[in-house]
């Protein structure tokens, strides 16, 4: 159950009379009928209050549910003294005299600070009577989505020096020396009323309105006075704790959100460190692969495919301590090296394992992919192929891409807009230079490195400010992205890291 069912069956029950026994030494409420009914009656006689029409009788069909004995059913003007909408005011700029709005009326309680305020000259305008008191209750009587929700008025709360309500707003004023305001401002906020509410208004769909003559004609049930209390006391008691069960739910209910998450971060955390599956000796160690890709580079590199990388290096360890070298040139990065990796792993800069296609600007028809084409729930590709003109092909697009590719949005907050390309197009795929295109060597699995990339260590490196660039729409350019350190693990390892992350991964539901 949650703490809002829970807050509404304790309202549900108090009203119905079963939160806390009848004391048979309680007078009944039809004597506290009585009485309420002598103190209108001499109200009126000394014009304190308007008299009114005789309330009509209330007829079996209209009790909505069964009350204890000692109880009475009403009509809520038969135990009120002022029950009036507000009145439409003057406004000013003037912090004086604030408004009460339905904007004010909260069920968490009355909110002055979004009241506006009326013109001070102006109230001059108004009764006595439309003075809001202590003990006043203020129901919302217009709109869907506002009506109905009601707030208790307490002078105490208002720093001002008095407050008056708007013509969207009906005050209820109890004959407090014989009705507990709380009590009926619980039973106006149980299920019974507030689901039934907007069957009692009136007018078109978007201009319900609760009509004066409704609500004092208000069906009401009437404890006696001491079980008034004493209901109103065990409903706050219960309520605290209510609260209480509210705030640990909100909690439970963040962690079960951000918990598949947070364990799909854990999970590729630990495969990049190295620590998601155990490392295999008879795997042929990472450096050996890593000359292998050095191979295939040259090889295009003399076919002409690729173009030589002038920032070529080579990461090793001396002494405990790990050096890069350029060319003849050698320093220390120990201050770059994230994390510790198994021995038979190693550091790498990103250009150094992928390459690209380039870039051209396409004089024939074709398929555009844009940030906006991958879905960064699943990190894929959607079905729907956007074929771009050439004559009107987006400035932006020049990235060619092939199958098998890794496309990663360098642009915040798209940086999860990243996918491998797994189908062929009905024409060339050209991609936005919103993204960097990686194809992988032979020896490198697009996939071990596509899961690096998802990584929460790639991602604080990709949005290290140092690395983004720009104000509205912050960026990593090719220079920092493809200078990064990825931690490179033999190939059949590659292979058992992934297989693993996509067994785990299928295991945990999206949010």
């Amino acid at each position: 159950m949650t703490a809002s069912q829970l807050k509404n069956a304790i309202l549900q029950y108090a009203v119905q009379g079963k939160l806390v026994p009848q004391n048979p030494n309680d007078e009944p409420a039809s004597v506290l009928l009585e009485k309420i009914r002598k103190e209108r009656k001499t109200l009126i006689k000394a014009g304190k209050i308007k008299s009114e029409k005789p309330f009509l009788p209330i007829a079996d069909e209209e009790i909505p549910f069964e009350i204890p004995k000692s109880w009475e059913w009403v009509r809520l003007g038969e135990i009120c003294t002022y029950i009036q909408r507000g009145k439409s005011p003057k406004y000013s700029l003037i912090k004086k005299y604030p408004v009460i709005a339905q904007k004010c009326n909260q069920w968490e309680g009355l909110d002055i600070e979004k009241a506006l305020f009326i013109d001070p000259e102006s109230l001059a305008s108004y009764n006595n009577e439309r003075i809001l008191q202590t003990g006043d209750l203020l129901w919302n009587s217009t709109g869907l989505g506002t009506l109905g929700r009601m707030a208790l008025y307490n002078t105490k709360i208002n720093q001002f020096e008095l407050a008056v309500a708007d013509s969207h707003v009906t005050v209820i004023r109890p004959l407090q020396k014989f009705i507990i305001s709380s009590f009926l401002y619980y039973y106006f906020a149980n299920p019974t009323v507030q689901l039934k509410i907007e069957n009692q208004a009136e007018g078109s769909t978007k201009q319900k309105e609760l009509s004066t003559n409704t609500v004092i004609c208000y069906l009401t049930p009437l404890p006696p006075l001491s079980e008034q209390k004493r209901i109103v006391e065990r409903i706050e008691e219960l309520l605290s704790l209510v609260n209480e069960y509210d705030k640990a739910e909100q909690t439970l209910t963040t962690l079960d959100n951000e918990f598949p998450e947070k364990l799909k971060k854990s999970v590729l955390q630990s495969a990049i460190h190295g620590k998601l599956i155990p490392q295999d000796s008879n795997d042929e160690p990472a450096g050996v692969l890593l000359e292998r890709i050095r191979t295939e580079k040259k090889k295009l590199i003399k076919e002409g495919k690729i173009k030589p990388n002038k920032e070529e290096s080579i990461i090793f360890r001396r002494d405990n301590s790990h050096y890069e070298k350029h060319g003849k040139t050698e320093r220390c990065i120990d201050d770059e090296i994230p994390f510790e990796i198994p021995e038979s792993w190693v550091w790498v800069r990103l250009r150094e394992i992928v390459y690209n296609h380039g870039q051209i600007t396409p004089n024939e028809d074709f398929c555009y992919i844009d940030i906006g084409s991958i879905e960064n729930t699943n990190q894929k590709l959607n079905n729907n192929e956007v074929i771009i003109h050439a004559n009107i092909a987006p400035s932006r697009a020049r990235k060619i891409v092939k199958k098998g590719d890794i496309l990663y949005a360098t642009v915040r907050p798209y940086l999860h807009n990243m996918c491998i390309v797994d189908r062929d197009f009905s024409k060339t795929p050209i991609a936005s230079t919103g993204f960097a295109v990686m194809t992988c060597y032979k020896a490198l699995f697009n996939r071990y490195l596509f899961y690096h990339l998802l990584s929460p260590d790639f991602d604080i490196y990709a949005n290290n400010l140092e690395n983004s660039k720009g104000v509205a729409y912050p960026a990593i350019n090719d220079t920092k992205l493809y200078n990064a350190i990825i931690p490179l693990p033999p190939f059949e390892e590659q292979k058992r890291i992934v297989d693993k992350i996509e067994k785990l991964l299928s295991n945990i539901p999206n949010n």
